[in-house]
């Protein structure tokens, strides 16, 4: 029998920003989280646009080939608005996104820094590496990880996405069973809850909008700097028709004509 996520998300500006840049989507066929890069400019317009050109009219994704040919696609809406207006030449979102392919596995795409995590059997694993500046120094032995998330430095990643035909996004393939949690979230999450917390909420709450709406709420109560977002998307059997079309959050959640309009404010 076909699968199909049934998801929720949550985003938070958070207690020290003034505007969202994270932004979300759910949908049966897939779910992404997109983090404007900090210190650029306009990061809320390149998050929500990009997933906003990504999902809208999508009704599911069925291979890598169409997974990628989107995602570029999306990228290069990003480079149409640096056109339109220069100065936002720099913009840049990360994206990781998890995707139920035709053959019935999950398709996951990552550049930056926001995470994806699967809990299976009760185990929670990192299902993607940082493309960041500390992830490198912790590779070559130079940082732990604990003082990674300490690091001045540790929101300087590498890897994004901004409207350059250079821009990399990996896919990997998973298998994919019922029953199985992904967790999608940006680093203003990540950074503040230890994967024991974050596995513990997976499992405790049935939810997954219940689940996303937790790990928000810790997350911001353990102190979280940046705006706060999270998917959980459970994979299940498709015995329903879902309605395919994607739910926004964060700064996605606005309608694509105030989306373009950020572009001149």
């Amino acid at each position: 029998m076909p699968i199909r996520f049934r998801a929720g998300a949550a985003s938070d500006v958070g207690a020290f920003r003034t505007s969202n840049q994270d932004a979300a989507f759910t949908a049966p066929w897939g779910a992404a989280v997109a983090d404007g890069v900090g210190g650029g400019p306009s990061g809320d317009l390149a998050s929500a646009a990009l997933l906003r050109r990504f999902a809208d009219g999508a009704v599911g994704i069925p291979d890598e080939r169409r997974l990628l040919e989107r995602i570029r696609a999306a990228n290069g809406d990003l480079r149409g608005h640096v056109r339109r207006d220069p100065s936002l030449q720099g913009m840049a979102t990360t994206l990781t996104g998890a995707f139920v392919s035709l053959h019935g596995t999950v398709l996951l795409a990552h550049t930056g820094d926001s995470r994806a995590y699967l809990l299976r059997g009760g185990t929670l694993t990192r299902e993607t590496r940082d493309d960041s500046y500390v992830q490198v120094l912790v590779e070559r032995g130079l940082l732990t990880p604990e003082d990674a998330a300490q690091h001045p430095r540790r929101n300087l990643i590498t890897s994004s996405l901004g409207g350059g035909d250079a821009d990399l996004v990996s896919v990997r393939e998973r298998d994919a069973l019922t029953g199985d949690r992904w967790l999608l979230c940006s680093d203003g999450l990540s950074d503040y809850l230890p994967d024991t917390e974050l596995a513990a909420i997976l499992a405790g709450i049935r939810s997954p909008s219940g689940a996303a709406e937790a790990a928000v709420s810790l997350a911001l109560e353990a102190g979280s700097r940046d705006n706060v977002t999270a998917v959980v998307a459970d994979l299940v059997e498709a015995w329903d028709a879902s309605d395919p079309h994607p739910i926004f959050f964060g700064s996605a959640a606005a309608p694509l004509d105030v989306i373009d309009a950020l572009e001149s404010a």
